[in-house]
């Protein structure tokens, strides 16, 4: 299959197009490179498809991946761009994990989530539309179920109270991939993430926070004193449920338009996930307890039965595996040797 991988090189996206590439897929990768965190963190994990200079996007020689991979330099805004490309390239699916991404930034700069995570997903949606693309997996949040206090949260609960405008541009996209399922037969799955970590992750994330914080003797902020959970899922598990759904064809009966939880199913408390970084690291790291942060939540816990279901998802990465495994990578991206 020929697949469009939107957000390539951002976290989730670079590990996605490294598992199609090695299951024999061509595919086309796409992002904008904003400065929101580290560009050179996005290129290092563009190196690692084999891409060097990001302006031609032509693989290197000799990489590993022969000519499947190409990359775009692309803002998902440009509607021009987007429809020539869906016109050259005539993709069989598409992945959307391209958006402006943080809850706390959203209350900072609101203009860039309705740029990326509005504009840039109807952008989507029409190209989808117009050139005949048959079925659109696109990334939503578990931020969307707000201050449900009902759990664990299920795709059947109530989504109508957003504490974030990331949370309500994530709403939104599942709201617009509805429509256009309902009106031009488009496949549309959204699945919503789940705290996901893991090696190549996000510096604004908690593990890699803490992680640098504890190399660099830095203290950690613990907001609402400590007192949070949050489904940590480990990266590995998180794209083979994305991967299910890109390439599997699920329940025969399901309708055009569906929606899943995509996570661990086991909330892990904050302080025991700070706990297995200081045993992993052995270093202990000084805390500073603050309270809870305008647009967070207490606890997540995601109620993945629909995925388990209709696409045999299972995810089984331990903190203790999947926190070794990214203080690994850490030390040896930052070429720390204690």
């Amino acid at each position: 299959m020929k697949i469009l991988v939107t957000g390539a090189a951002g976290f989730i996206g670079y590990h996605l197009s490294e598992k199609l590439l090695s299951l024999g897929h061509t595919i086309v990768g796409l992002d904008s490179i904003n400065d929101y965190y580290d560009v050179n963190l996005k290129l290092a994990r563009l190196s690692q498809l084999g891409i060097e200079n990001v302006e031609d996007g032509k693989l290197l020689s000799g990489s590993k991946h022969s000519n499947q991979f190409k990359f775009i330099k692309l803002n998902l805004e440009d509607k021009e761009a987007i429809n020539n490309l869906f016109q050259t390239e005539q993709f069989d699916s598409i992945c959307n994990l391209a958006a402006q991404a943080g809850v706390r930034y959203s209350i900072e700069n609101p203009h860039a989530y309705i740029d990326s995570n509005i504009v840039g997903f109807i952008n989507i949606l029409e190209a989808c539309r117009n050139f005949n693309v048959k079925k659109l997996v696109y990334a939503s949040s578990s931020s969307v179920y707000g201050l449900n206090d009902k759990i664990p949260f299920s795709t059947d609960d109530n989504v109508d109270n957003p504490v974030s405008l990331y949370a309500a541009t994530k709403k939104s996209n599942e709201l617009m991939a509805h429509t256009y399922s309902h009106l031009f037969g488009i496949k549309t799955i959204g699945l919503r993430f789940f705290t996901v970590y893991g090696p190549w992750g996000r510096p604004d994330m908690a593990m890699f926070l803490f992680t640098d914080a504890v190399f660099n003797n830095k203290p950690i902020k613990v907001f609402n004193e400590g007192n949070l959970s949050r489904d940590f899922t480990y990266i590995d598990d998180i794209v083979q449920g994305v991967v299910a759904t890109l390439l599997e064809e699920g329940d025969a009966n399901a309708p055009l338009y569906e929606l899943y939880n995509i996570g661990n199913s086991q909330p892990v408390k904050l302080m025991d996930f700070i706990s297995e970084i200081e045993k992993v690291t052995n270093k202990t790291v000084a805390k500073n307890y603050l309270p809870m942060q305008p647009g967070d939540v207490e606890k997540t816990w995601a109620d993945t039965s629909g995925l388990e279901k209709s696409f045999n998802y299972k995810p089984s990465t331990g903190i203790d595996v999947g926190v070794k495994r990214f203080v690994d990578w850490y030390k040896t991206y930052y070429n720390i040797q204690n």
